[in-house]
C-alpha cells in the first residue's frame, strides 16, 4: 500500500475510533420474532447497522436493527453519526455493514455527478450501477419514498396568492417580491440543488427575491406562521409539514433531484449474506412519503424516541413482536 493511501486510512480510522465507531452499543430495545422469523444462516453473525443523526435515519436505522435481531443476527447499533460523509467512510472502511442512504446523495455527493437522473427507478438504477463499479458499493432496494428538497408554504398563503407550483412562486416574485418573502436554510441558499439552480431553472431573478437566511429548524414554523415568510425550504417528509398545516408546493419542472431512502451496503457483504436485503425489501417497499412522514412527526412534535416510534411500527406491520 502506498504511503499516502496508508495515512488516509490510518487518518479515517483514528476519527471514527474518536467518534466511538469502533463496535457500536446495543440495541436499545428488545424485539421478538413476527412475520420476520429466525434465518440460520444469520444466527449469530455481527451485523453492524449505521445512520446519520436526524430523526429520519436515526428511525431507518432502527428498522434495520429490529429486523436483524428478529432473524437472530447480532447486531450492534452505530446509528447518529454526523454527516454524511461520515457514515459514508465508516461503510467503505468496514465500520458499518449496512444503512439507508439516499440516491440523490449518493450520485451527487459520493460520485460527484452534477446531473441528477430526473426519473426515481432510473436514478437508482444509475446511482447501484456506476456505485459497485467504481467502489464496490451494493445498492439493494429502494423505498417509495424522496426525502428531497421543497419549498413550502402556509394553507392561508396558498389560497391568497393561488401559488401550488415552482412555476406559480416564480410568477409571483417576478410580479410582487414583497408578497413572496422567503426563509431558507443556511445549505439550500448555497447548493447547486438548492435555491441557486432551482432559480435558474424557473427563471427567477433572485435579486428580486426577497430570502432570509435562517436556520433549517426555524423554517418550518416561521412560515407558518406567515410573518417573517410566506414561503420557505424543507425537506419534504419532514413530520413538522402535516404538524403546522403547510402545503408543499409542486416541482412542475422537475428539477429537485429525487432522494429517495435505499439500502446499501458493501458488495463482500451482501454477497456474503443476501438474506439481510432480501428480509429488508418487503420493509422498505412499504416506506412511503406518507409512512416515514407519520414517523418523523411522531419524534419532531410529539416528543418520542425514534426507537419507539420504529418498533410500534414494526409491531404494527406485523415484522416482529415484542421482545
Amino acid at each position: 500500500m502506498k504511503v499516502g493511501k496508508w495515512l488516509c486510512c490510518l487518518v479515517i480510522g483514528l476519527l471514527l475510533a474518536g467518534c466511538g465507531l469502533e463496535s457500536g452499543s446495543a440495541v436499545p430495545l428488545r424485539v421478538g420474532p413476527g412475520s420476520i422469523r429466525p434465518v440460520p444462516e444469520l444466527k449469530g453473525v455481527t451485523i453492524t447497522v449505521g445512520s446519520k443523526d436526524f430523526t429520519e435515519q436515526n428511525i431507518l436505522g432502527y428498522l434495520i436493527e429490529f429486523a436483524m435481531s428478529a432473524a437472530g443476527a447480532n447486531v450492534r447499533d452505530l446509528t447518529n453519526i454526523q454527516g454524511s460523509n461520515s457514515l459514508r467512510d465508516a461503510q467503505l472502511h468496514g465500520q458499518i455493514d449496512v444503512a439507508y442512504d439516499y440516491t440523490g446523495t449518493g450520485w451527487v455527493n459520493y460520485l460527484g455527478k452534477e446531473q441528477p437522473v430526473p426519473d426515481e427507478v432510473g436514478q437508482f438504477e444509475a446511482l447501484r450501477d456506476a456505485d459497485l463499479a467504481a467502489h464496490d458499493m451494493a445498492w439493494t432496494v429502494m423505498a417509495p419514498m424522496n426525502n428531497t428538497y421543497a419549498l413550502v408554504t402556509s394553507k392561508r398563503t396558498a389560497e391568497e396568492t393561488g401559488v401550488a407550483t415552482l412555476s406559480d412562486y416564480a410568477a409571483l416574485i417576478a410580479k410582487d417580491p414583497s408578497a413572496a418573502a422567503t426563509c431558507v436554510g443556511t445549505e439550500f441558499n448555497v447548493r447547486p440543488d438548492g435555491y441557486p439552480g432551482m432559480a435558474a431553472k424557473y427563471g427567477i431573478d433572485t435579486g428580486k427575491v426577497s430570502k432570509q437566511i435562517v436556520q433549517d429548524a426555524l423554517v418550518y414554523q416561521a412560515t407558518a406562521d406567515a410573518k417573517q415568510c410566506r414561503f420557505g425550504s424543507v425537506a419534504a417528509t419532514d413530520g413538522r409539514i402535516p404538524a403546522l398545516g403547510l402545503v408543499l408546493l409542486t416541482d412542475d419542472r422537475s428539477f429537485f433531484p429525487k432522494y429517495n431512502a435505499a439500502l446499501v451496503m458493501r458488495d463482500d457483504f451482501h454477497r456474503a449474506h443476501p438474506q439481510v436485503a432480501a428480509l429488508m425489501t418487503p420493509i422498505t417497499k412499504l416506506l412511503t412519503n406518507p409512512v416515514i412522514t407519520e414517523l418523523n412527526r411522531k419524534v419532531d412534535v410529539d416528543g418520542q424516541e425514534p426507537a419507539d416510534v420504529a418498533r410500534d411500527w414494526m409491531i404494527e406491520q406485523g415484522f416482529v413482536t415484542k421482545g
